[in-house]
Parts: structure tokens; sequence; C-alpha cells
């Protein structure tokens, strides 16, 4: 072995010294790369040592340290790479024919411009392109579930003083005086109920409204329930708590039998009110119904069941789609039954509505 091998090996025993445990097969590796390389290049030689006797990329900094010791100050830096600027996760939605603009900047004001303009448009008279970016939308909301009085208080720095804690406490001390412990008032989730009709006139919001009862059901899976009017009641909670979104609306779309039917939204509300409102899923909670209140079966049932549900949860609420029609009139039989037990009605034909009940619901 050459008198410079035998110095770069003693290299590699020195590393120990700082720390780096090198073990003998590393610094045999570390010879026969040396014997492949140019010993009068110094980055040759930092990346010989580097790839055969460093283990972790912990290592790495107390080799660099090692290396710039004994070399004298002359380990290679790396050269940095221009800083990127990162694309734009959001496309743009351009019609055919409509030219694209050049540069980050006025992509982004462009993709910027497109999904507001996307907020407001109305669900059913949008493209395929148009529904896939409105569901990439609806996925990044963010629901807040509204909140009721706990019975229990929550400990705090400040509030009123919580005696049984504080008593503990100087129990612990041996009987010495204490700081004061607090309490405060607790709040706990309240649970949210969605009620979906997937009848044939609400069949182009459907997709779009178990997208959101989806994201809904994602924010808190143990205290929302979702099921679908149509005619029959059809419970979706299960199907819906998947993580991913395809999943679970692929699972809701084999447990629905009645897509695209008929509507008695008087008989699946007290199908639901029978069998699982009455037994707790609506006291107490916020009662969403998704629905434009065409009705074929007998209004009176459904503006009976209606006044039950209303006694017994904390607050309902309509959301039509066709509410959001300027001149909109509840004539229609099945919604002027359920109007005087409803606590509001809101628009549900566009994201931006949607998201008015995502802040309806959270302050309910």
């Amino acid at each position: 072995m050459s008198d410079e091998l035998v110095g770069l090996a003693g290299f590699a025993r020195s590393l120990t010294h700082a720390g780096l445990p090198v073990a003998t097969d590393s610094v045999d590796a570390f010879v026969r790369a040396l014997r492949e390389i140019d010993l009068g290049d110094v980055d040759q030689v930092y990346w010989a040592g580097r790839s055969t006797l460093c283990r972790d990329p912990d290592d790495h900094p107390r080799y660099d340290l090692a290396f710039d010791a004994w070399f004298g100050g002359r380990m290679p830096r790396a050269a940095r790479r221009p800083a990127q600027p990162k694309p734009s996760r959001i496309a743009a939605l351009r019609t055919s024919g409509e030219q694209t603009t050049t540069g980050p900047g006025p992509q982004l004001a462009v993709a910027a411009d497109d999904t507001e303009v996307l907020r407001h448009r109305d669900i059913a008279s949008l493209s395929a392109a148009e529904r896939a970016h409105l569901a990439e939308l609806i996925a990044a909301l963010t629901p807040r579930p509204p909140s009721r009085a706990a019975l229990r208080r929550a400990p705090s720095r400040r509030g009123r003083v919580d005696p049984r804690r504080t008593v503990r406490e100087m129990l612990a001390a041996g009987g010495e005086p204490v700081r004061p412990s607090h309490h405060r008032p607790a709040t706990r989730p309240r649970r949210v109920v969605l009620l979906i009709d997937v009848s044939g006139s609400m069949s182009p919001y459907a997709d779009a409204l178990l997208r959101f009862a989806h994201v809904v059901t994602r924010a808190d899976p143990s205290g929302t329930e979702v099921f679908s009017l149509g005619t029959r009641l059809t419970r979706l909670s299960r199907a819906l708590r998947a993580r991913d979104a395809e999943l679970a609306l692929a699972a809701a779309g084999r447990a629905v039998p009645d897509w695209a039917g008929g509507t008695r939204l008087g008989e699946t509300l007290q199908a639901f009110l029978d069998r699982w409102g009455r037994r707790g899923l609506a006291r107490g909670a916020v009662v969403v119904i998704f629905s434009d209140g065409w009705e074929r079966g007998d209004p009176t049932l459904l503006g009976t069941q209606m006044a039950h549900l209303h006694r017994l949860a904390h607050a309902v609420i309509w959301v039509n789609p066709h509410a959001g029609a300027e001149g909109y009139r509840p004539v229609q039989g099945g919604i002027a039954a359920a109007l005087p037990h409803v606590d509001r009605l809101l628009a549900g034909h566009s994201l931006a509505t949607l998201q008015q009940l995502l802040q309806t619901v959270s302050e309910a």
C-alpha cells in the first residue's frame, strides 16, 4: 500500500475519535475506492469516503467536520441549485379554443378567477371538467362541527375556582396551601344528521351533495349520520366514513336502491323518525334536509313528520337548490308543508352556498 493510501486509511480510523464508528469492512471499501480515483482531487476523495464510511444520513455532519479538520478546510461544497417556483396545483378552467397564458403569475391569476367563478356557478350546469374541479374544491372544505354545552367542566388557568381539584392537590401536598385550581364550562360536538334526496329531480346535485356529506362525515365520523331519501330510506353513514372519497361514493351508490326514482318525503321521514330519530339520532341534533320539495305522497304527512322532527332536533335546516334561482317561491306541495317547521331555508346549488351551509351548521 502506498504512503498516500496509508495516510487516507488513517483518516478513516480517525473518524472514530470524532464520534463516528467505522467498521473494518467500511475501511476496506474506502481503500478499494481510493485505488479507483485520482487521489489529487479532494472532491473525489471526499465522496469516496462519504459513500463508504457513512452508513446513515445522521453521520454526514460528523464526517464533514472530520474531513474539514484532516484536509485543512479543503472540503468541497455542493453547489446550490437555483430555487424553482412551485407550479400551481389548481389548474385553470378554460373553454376550448381559449389561449393559455405563459408565466406562473398570470396562470395563478387565471386559476383564481376561474375558481371564484366556479364557486358561484349552479352545479347542474357544470361540464365534466368543471365537476372534476368542483370535487377537488369540495374535498378541500374544512367543516367545523357545531358544539353544545357539556355536563362536566374543563380545567382552565382562569375562571371559577374548582374546589374538588384544589382540595385534592392540598391533600397531595400534605395539607399545605396550594395555588387554587380553576375550571370553565366545556363544550362537546353536537350531532349532525344529513338527509339527502336522491330522486330524479335532484340527480344533477346528488354527486356534489354526497361529496359534501363525505367531507362533513370525515370531520366528525362518530357525530355525523347520513341518510338518502327517495322512495325508501337508506343509511349511508358507514359507507361515507371511508377515507377515500371515490371509494365512499362507490359504496354509497351500491347501498342506495332507488337512485333517480320518485320522492316520498313524508313516508321516508316517518321511517327515519320511527327507527332512528326518536331513539336518539335526532334529539338535540342539527338536521339538514337536501331536497327540492317535490312530493309524490301526501304533503300533509310530510308536514306532520316535520313538526315531530322540529320538536326533537336542535335546529332543522332545509337546503333547496332551486332556492338560489331568481324569483323562486316555495309553492311546491312538499316544501310548502315543511316550511313552517324549518328554522332556515338555504340554497345549495353552488359551492358558495354549501360553504354558507357549513357556517350555518357550525353556528347552530
